[in-house]
Formats: structure tokens, C-alpha cells, sequence
């Protein structure tokens, strides 16, 4: 069994948190599939390190699903911009509902016995809507900024990871471009 080794962060990651987002599930060389945030302690330590939560911060497993789903509908959108097709509208509604969860009050709740009163969301949910609300952003302006038409996928199958483009490469790290000369040349090789 091929282990799958984590690779340096795209290029890009560094500018774009949803492109790091859309790259935390990688593909590798055997088919094996290393999920960065499969758990809540993965997604947790996936979002702190990135700053996008605080140290103390422990998500259960229905916010490491939501975080989960949001990359799911983000590398859809990134799929859809770069193959120029249009994307699942799921994925256009999942990422304007993150961008509009974000709390800024406590909403108003009415029962009637009781009338009027405000509840705050659970802590855990706020710094998961905040997180998932960075996210979607950053998501938002990549795909209508101007890295927009930098943005690729790796050109190494199996590697499922985007990048933004740098000139000619069309590679998310130096491992993938060596696996894809290498390639080249045995195609070469064995076809003489």
C-alpha cells in the first residue's frame, strides 16, 4: 500500500485560505485518499493553524461536516471556473450562506407565553460560522479576483489539488511535476 505523503501548500494557499481549503483532501499515486480535516481534532488543528480559530477551540463532528461540505462545494466552484462550465448551484448557495451566517447580534425569538427574547448561537457554532464565513469570502474573491484566471488544477494525475499558475507550471508541488516527467519519459520509452 502506497502511503500518502503530504505535499508543501499549492502555490497560492498562502494568499487564498479557500484554495488551502479546497486542497486539505489529497490523492495519492495508489489511489489512497488523506483527508486533512476527516476529524473533528483534524478540522480543528486545520483551522487553527490557519489562524481561523482560536487555540481553545474544539469543533464536534457537525462542524468539522459543515467544514467538510463547504470544501466540497468550494472545489466545485474552482472546477467550474477553471473548466469555464457553470457550477452546481448547491455549491453558489452554500457558499452565499456562509458568507451570511456570520452573526453580528443575537437574533430576536418570539413565544408567545413567554414573549419576546434573545438567544445567542452556542460558541462552538460562532466560531465555526465565522470561520466557514472567512472562508467563503475568500473563496468569493478568488473566484472574481484577479488570481481568478490563474487558477488551475495540478496537472499530475491523480493529484486532485488546484494552484494558482506561476508562469508555466502546471503543477501544485515539485513532487507532482517530477511524477509527471517522469511519466512523459516512460510513455516515451516504451512506445520506441
Amino acid at each position: 500500500m502506497t502511503e500518502v505523503v503530504h505535499p508543501p501548500a499549492a502555490p497560492g494557499a498562502e494568499l487564498h485560505p479557500a484554495l488551502d481549503l479546497a486542497d486539505s483532501v489529497l490523492t495519492g499515486t495508489g489511489g489512497q485518499v488523506l483527508d486533512l480535516i476527516d476529524t473533528p481534532a483534524d478540522a480543528t488543528r486545520w483551522l487553527v493553524d490557519r489562524g481561523l480559530v482560536p487555540p481553545d477551540a474544539r469543533l464536534h463532528e457537525i462542524c468539522a461536516t459543515r467544514v467538510r461540505a463547504l470544501r466540497q462545494h468550494v472545489r466545485a466552484l474552482l472546477t467550474a471556473r477553471i473548466d469555464r462550465t457553470l457550477p452546481p448551484a448547491e455549491a453558489v448557495t452554500a457558499v452565499n450562506d456562509a458568507l451570511t451566517r456570520v452573526p453580528t447580534a443575537a437574533p430576536l425569538r418570539w413565544v408567545s407565553s413567554a414573549g419576546p427574547y434573545r438567544v445567542a448561537p452556542h460558541p462552538t457554532d460562532q466560531v465555526v460560522d465565522h470561520a466557514l464565513g472567512v472562508l467563503a469570502a475568500d473563496a468569493a474573491d478568488l473566484l472574481t479576483g484577479p488570481d481568478a484566471d490563474r487558477l488551475a488544477a495540478c496537472d499530475s494525475p491523480p493529484c486532485t489539488r488546484f494552484l494558482l499558475r506561476n508562469g508555466r507550471r502546471h503543477w501544485c508541488s515539485i513532487r507532482c511535476g517530477d511524477r509527471a516527467r517522469a511519466a512523459r519519459a516512460y510513455a516515451r520509452r516504451t512506445q520506441s
